[in-house]
């Protein structure tokens, strides 16, 4: 059982260290609230990052936004609930429709990788601290 826990954090790990290798280039991500800019930055990632729940924003406020940026790239990173994909979907959409390119590749592996046991982006570090303190304990097991 650890070797799984051990792949899985390996994989975050790596998704993490991408997604903040991107920001770090000047793509910015799209997420919903301040505790998701909180927990990302916790994890490292330090671009920018726009919210799409703050301030009464609406998807509109959020596609000026990022044009304003004047990136041909963005990554969106809502939560993996029902509300999360409907804004997702809808972000992607409006952003290529304005030639804006939507990467979901990481929203894609990280709502695979939790397995469904987390639905917001502000839950990720705890998850991945949990998955720490399992491997840890797994690894003192004789």
């Amino acid at each position: 059982m650890s070797t799984r826990l051990q792949d899985k954090k390996e994989q975050l790990t790596t998704i993490l260290e991408l997604l903040a290798e991107e920001s770090k280039s000047g793509i910015p991500i799209v997420v919903e609230g301040k505790k998701d800019i909180k927990t990302l930055r916790r994890l490292g990632i330090k671009g920018i990052i726009i919210t799409t729940k703050t301030k009464g924003k609406s998807f509109l406020n959020v596609i000026s936004e990022i044009k304003k940026i004047k990136s041909s790239n963005t990554i969106l990173l809502l939560d993996f609930d029902k509300r999360g994909k409907q804004g997702t979907r809808y972000l992607q959409k409006n952003l290529e429709y304005h030639k804006i390119k939507c990467n979901l590749t990481y929203w894609k592996k990280l709502m695979a990788l939790t397995s469904k046991k987390i639905q917001f982006i502000e839950s990720l570090d705890v998850y991945l601290f949990n998955l720490n303190n399992k491997i840890s304990k797994n690894n003192f097991i004789i």
